[in-house]
């Protein structure tokens, strides 16, 4: 049946099922957002995608859509409010962006020039994250992960391995490699997996094509994330 809510002051409407992210995307507005894809159902972990209806800041990849309901997203107040929840993910993990093969590519670095981020703000952690070489084909820099579970959903329910798992609690929560070694080499993992493309950040790496699109060309060099997620359906 579905109905018709405003966004922003634009009305848009919704079909029965649609959380305010599907429907404000297929309307063509776009919500910053790291833990949400299509592929997958919603996660509310990264927080980026937050809203505001009737005057609570919710989470719009996990809230239904509902007839009448008044959205704010694009205005100072959740913009700020994003920038600083962005600013958090970058010195809670250890982001090198100038030495990153995932520059230029990267959902974090892109949503950081989206928002205007211009500073850390916070003290950085510096978190003592070592990095798995293990694996032949790919390489895990647990340096910059931002606990989405992207990677644990897809190893889980589309290659159905369940390679990888966040494992303790506030700021002890890490990622994990499911093997009694903890090494990415001793499990069945493979580069052809759909976990092995699902990270919006440079946590998995494929060896031996690090830096080979030259900076101009990469993704997010062409295009704002905004405008390539509306366009490809990112």
């Amino acid at each position: 049946m579905g109905g018709k809510f405003l966004f922003d002051g634009q009305p848009v409407p919704f079909e029965d099922g649609q959380t305010i992210l599907q429907a404000a995307r297929a309307a063509g507005h776009y919500i910053p957002h790291l833990c949400w894809h299509p592929d997958f159902t919603p996660h509310g972990s990264c927080k980026l995608c937050i809203v505001k209806v009737g005057g609570r800041h919710v989470s719009s990849c996990a809230l239904p859509a509902r007839d009448g309901m008044e959205v704010e997203s694009n205005t100072p107040e959740i913009n700020g409010e994003r920038r600083a929840l962005l600013q958090m993910l970058f010195v809670e993990g250890n982001h090198f962006c100038p030495s990153c093969e995932k520059s230029g590519n990267c959902q974090l670095q892109a949503l950081a020039y989206e928002l205007d981020m211009s500073s850390a703000r916070f003290a950085h952690f510096y978190p003592d994250r070592p990095v798995d070489a293990s694996h032949p084909d790919v390489l895990l820099d647990f340096n910059r992960c931002i606990f989405c579970e992207l990677c644990v959903r897809a190893s889980r329910d589309v290659d159905h391995k369940g390679v990888f798992a966040l494992t303790d609690r506030g700021i002890r929560k890490h990622l994990v490699v499911n093997a009694e070694s903890g090494r990415l080499a001793d499990t069945d993992f493979a580069v052809g997996d759909r976990a092995a493309d699902i990270c919006p950040v440079g946590v998995i790496l494929r060896k031996r094509v690090g830096f080979a699109v030259p900076i101009g060309e990469r993704k997010y060099d062409e295009a704002s994330i905004s405008t390539v997620a509306m366009e490809k359906g990112e």
